[in-house]
């Protein structure tokens, strides 16, 4: 048995798409054209790197590592690691983990943090190397065909519902939601929102971005709630975040913003949606399951500090 773990190349996006997909089959688009751009589109401060695994010359496992250049605290960094489901318990987790903490702890991280599923195995695995548990997010799934979706109702006085398409000549309202949106969001790592300029090459510009889903809420001309989507181009869509500015909330918006877009991927012939959310996040995992989202994974960050032993 020969393992390699080398650096992703251009000809790798169609293997690793099959194998993050056959992995985590409800988190986010990861068609062959996002793996690319990701790797190619990643902010400079964050050094990202994507590794990949061969077992015998065959691609099973990659790695996305980097630093958590967004944070206020410094010397943090991500190691994420996935497996083809195949190819689990011959070491190629080992050694894409082994391989990413190498490249950040070089890079000055003092703190490694992973995502690991806590139905096949992946949390036991990282605490034998050392890691410690944190915060859980559970994954979600909405059945677009059979589940039905509730009605809308009347929108309220001064509210309009609004897509991202009509923001094209000007997204800064966009932006200015999503960025206060993001720094209230549950997070073991704390987060800084991105400049503008950066919003625009990272989030607006995304190849798996939909913007005649993603549904923003105006009370009285002001963006106050922005409901983005993204697609695989097919059939699934997904939630990949829904927020509303601090002086809204508590109004229902997030779930009128929510409905509209879910309403408009049926429309458009999606079958299957799916969010996540951090389980401390009572409101809207309340919010989820009014639609009628079911829960089918869970998933807990984890971190070491990588001066200590892994075990």
């Amino acid at each position: 048995m020969t393992l390699i773990v080398r650096e992703f190349g251009p000809t790798d996006a169609e293997v690793v798409s099959g194998l993050v997909r056959a992995a985590l089959p409800y988190m986010g688009a990861n068609t062959p054209d996002v793996i690319a751009w990701n790797v190619a589109r990643a902010p400079a401060a964050q050094r990202n790197r994507l590794l990949v695994a061969e077992l015998d010359g065959q691609v099973v496992g990659c790695g996305r590592t980097g630093l958590f250049h967004d944070s206020s605290e410094p010397g943090l960094a991500y190691v994420n690691v996935n497996v083809h489901p195949e190819a689990r318990r011959r070491g190629v987790g080992g050694a894409l983990l082994a391989a990413g903490e190498s490249y950040v702890a070089g890079l000055g991280a003092t703190t490694a943090y992973v995502w690991a599923l806590e139905d096949d195995g992946s949390v036991a695995f990282g605490e034998k190397r050392g890691y410690r548990a944190g915060s859980s997010s559970s994954f979600q799934r909405l059945d677009l065909v059979a589940g039905p979706l509730p009605e809308p109702r009347p929108l309220p006085p001064g509210v309009e519902l609004r897509t991202a398409a009509d923001f094209v000549a000007d997204p800064r309202p966009l932006y200015e939601t999503d960025a206060e949106s993001i720094e209230d969001e549950p997070n073991d790592v704390p987060t800084v929102a991105p400049a503008y300029d950066m919003w625009l090459a990272n989030e607006w510009s995304r190849p798996d971005l939909d913007r005649h889903l993603t549904t923003a809420v105006l009370v009285d001309g002001v963006v106050a709630t922005l409901c983005t989507a993204h697609t695989d181009g097919g059939t699934r869509y997904f939630s990949a975040g829904t927020g509303t500015r601090r002086s809204y909330r508590g109004r229902g918006l997030a779930k009128l913003a929510k409905l509209d877009s879910l309403h408009r991927a049926r429309a458009a012939g999606y079958t299957e949606a799916f969010t996540g959310n951090d389980l401390g996040n009572g409101p809207m995992l309340a919010v989820n399951k009014w639609f009628g989202y079911r829960p089918c994974a869970t998933e807990r960050r984890m971190s070491r500090e990588l001066g200590r032993p892994g075990g």
